[in-house]
Formats: C-alpha cells, structure tokens, sequence
C-alpha cells in the first residue's frame, strides 16, 4: 500500500491509543464473568485465579518472547497477527462449554496481550508529538480505563441480558478481525534493527542507562500490580462473601473504582516530573491499601469503596511516574523491548501473588486472605518510597539524559 494511504501520524497516534484500550478492555471482561462460569461450570475459587492466572503466565511468555519483535520487524505486522490471535481468544470463550474452554481461551488472549502491549505502547512512543509527548500517559492511564470499560460494561450485560457471554464475545470477535484489517493503514514508526531471530530468545530488555530507574521502581510496580490482581481475580467475590452484596454489577464497580480512579492519578500527575509523581503515587497507594485493611476490620463496604478510590489514584500516579522515570530518552529501536521488561514485572505480580491468594482462601478463608496481602503490599510500597529518597540523594534524579538519536527521531 502506498505510503500516502498511511494515516497522518497524529491521526495514527490516537487510533493506536484507541486500540490499545479496546485490547485492554478485552482483558478486563472476563472478570466479572468469572462468578458467572463458576456457577455454570461448579469450580472452586482455586481453580477461577488458575484460569485468571494462566492468562498472565501466557501473556509473560508472550512479552519475554515477542515483545521486542517489533523492534526488529516493523510494529504493522506483529499488530495484524497479534490482533487475529485475540480475535480467536474472543472465539473461544464464545463457544466454551466447560473449564478446559476457559483455559485455553484465556491463553490465547494472554499471548496476544502481550505482543499486542509491547507493540501498541511503542508505537505511542514513536508516534508522539515531541513538543506534547503523551507516550507515557496513555501507555499509564489505558490499563486502568481499558479494565474499568471491560469489567462494568460486561458486569451491566451480566444484570441485564439473558446471555451475556454470547453479546460479549461475539461483538469483540468481530472487532478484533477488523482491528487486523484496520492495522494496515497505521504508518511504520519503528526502524528495523538486526536481529530478529536473535530477540525471540526469552529476555528482559533494559538497556543500562535505565536500569537504576528500572530497579528503585521495581517494588512499586510489584505491589500496584499485586493489588491490581487482587481485584481483578477475587475482588466480585470479596463483595459478594465478605460484605454479603451478591450483585454482580457491584462487583465490577469495585473493579471501576480501583482502575478508573487510576486514570485520575494518570491525569492529575501528567505534568509533574516523573520521580514527583511516583513518590506520590507511592505515598496515597500505601494510604489507600491501610484504608483497604480497616474496611475489612469494620466489615464496612462504603470504605472498601473510597480505599478503592484512593488505592487507584495512587496506583495511576505511581505507574505514570514508574514508565516516564524509566523509558524518559529511550531510543525508538529499544523501546518495546524496554515497555515489555516493565510489564513483565506487572503481569507476573498481577498473577503469582492473586494465584497463592486464590490457594490460600481455601485454607483460611477470603477476607484474612485479603489482610495477610493487603499488610505485604503496604511492606513493598514503603519500600519503594524509601528506595526512591534514598537514589535522590545519592544520584539526583533518576531519568537518564536524552539521547541526541532519540530525540532526532521523534515526530516533530
């Protein structure tokens, strides 16, 4: 296709940012669905984060391994297969009729999530305007908007249509195979380094000159995602057994105040340096986990509410300043590689903790479960503020110098 049939590349920037979401939404619907399965299907909660968690698993082995394929061969054709891999993700859970569906479905999805993170959160960052460069906050808030649009919108079909998961899957099916299509008219932003066969070797990319940023972050990212899985996984059955609201709606709106009061975080700190938004990010995500704690010591479902609230604007403010801090001056053929090293260490603690959390209500029951947690991340997120004071005085700040290479090849 000639290059004059391409999209402009502001044009191109938000149909990336568009799509992005759409995926992550993708990702979310399946969370409010999970009471719904089990209840059709006759699993423990167990099982349910085994089938939550396995998504995670295939979508690290998909970031460890495609995630900075783009680098070498282009973003266009890794978004066209990884977008044809989601469509059949969405296909399966429309046809599934038992756990083994479930699970192979969710590995499906996970593989093309993480190809499909890696190479859209590049793009963003090759495609920004380098006068109002909005990488980094989109590639922040869309989590939390794509999970809140996914988990609400698919919790109301629950309430209100009488075969929700075949309106949920059959629509996304169809949206993904012309997302593939779509692709076609995004402009290549990416040069195309050597090396192709060489970068499928399972590896985590951080080039040097972020890695002292990449490791103070490192506790933060670990228990913003951890809590983030906690949610996702048992937070519909924690409302539901603990708080005794058996609505399914209200379940996913647990998951809306969590991860759409990230989008607020995302917002509020955008024009902060970026080590002043993780260290705030850090501070009010902390304030709102102790808040989580006391909710389930007065068993009161309005405060486990507004600790969602304060946990989510923490946890937007946090991951904002987290990606800026560490891909800031990142050249364009080391990017996806870099964004997939962050969202390998989301995804795994978005998945190994909720697992030994869904093994662990077994034996002591959901809301001790949620305590021991809770108490954890509280643990990780001081850490990170300490770690974060401390790289201060010793190094000042954190963001690596920009590159000349890089700056010259972004979008003016």
């Amino acid at each position: 296709m000639p290059v004059s049939r391409r999209l402009p590349r502001a044009p191109a920037f938000w149909s990336v940012a568009v799509l992005l979401v759409l995926m992550l939404a993708a990702s979310g619907v399946p969370s409010p669905l999970y009471r719904v399965y089990q209840e059709q299907f006759g699993f423990s909660s167990g099982v349910l984060t085994t089938i939550f968690g396995i998504y995670s698993f295939a979508l690290l082995a998909s970031l460890l391994v495609v995630g900075g394929l783009s680098d070498h061969v282009g973003r266009r054709p890794v978004l066209v297969g990884a977008f044809v891999l989601e469509a059949a993700a969405m296909a399966l859970f429309l046809f599934a009729d038992g756990v083994g569906w479930l699970l192979a479905a969710r590995v499906v999805q996970g593989l093309a999530t993480g190809a499909l993170t890696s190479t859209l959160g590049a793009s963003l960052l090759d495609l920004q305007h380098r006068e109002r460069p909005l990488g980094a906050f989109i590639n922040s808030a869309s989590p939390g908007l794509g999970l809140s649009i996914g988990a609400v919108g698919a919790g109301l079909l629950v309430q209100l249509v009488p075969s929700p998961t075949d309106w949920v899957f059959g629509v996304l099916t169809a949206v993904f195979l012309l997302a593939a299509v779509g692709t076609v008219l995004l402009p290549e932003s990416s040069p195309r380094l050597p090396g192709a066969a060489a970068s499928l070797r399972p590896a985590v990319h951080v080039p040097s000159e972020h890695r002292r940023a990449f490791v103070v972050a490192l506790p933060l990212l670990v228990a913003c995602w951890s809590v983030g899985g906690l949610y996702a996984s048992l937070g519909p059955s924690l409302v539901a057994d603990v708080f005794a609201i058996d609505n399914h709606l209200v379940g996913g709106l647990l998951i809306l105040a969590l991860n759409g009061t990230g989008i607020v975080g995302s917002l509020a700190l955008r024009t902060s340096p970026p080590e002043r938004a993780l260290l705030v990010g850090a501070l009010v995500f902390t304030v709102g986990v102790v808040g989580t704690l006391v909710s389930l010591l007065a068993t009161s479902a309005l405060l486990l509410f507004a600790a969602a609230v304060v946990t989510g604007f923490g946890f937007g403010a946090a991951f904002l300043g987290a990606v800026a801090t560490i891909t800031a001056g990142v050249a364009p053929g080391f990017r996806a590689g870099l964004l997939a090293s962050i969202f390998v260490v989301g995804y795994l603690a978005f998945s190994l903790p909720s697992i030994a959390a869904g093994i662990a209500v077994e034996e002591i029951g959901l809301a001790r479960t949620t305590e021991i947690y809770g108490a954890v991340v509280i643990v990780l997120g001081l850490l990170a503020v300490v770690g974060l004071l401390r790289a201060h005085r010793t190094v000042g700040s954190l963001v690596p110098a920009e590159r000349p290479e890089a700056m010259a090849q972004l979008p003016g």
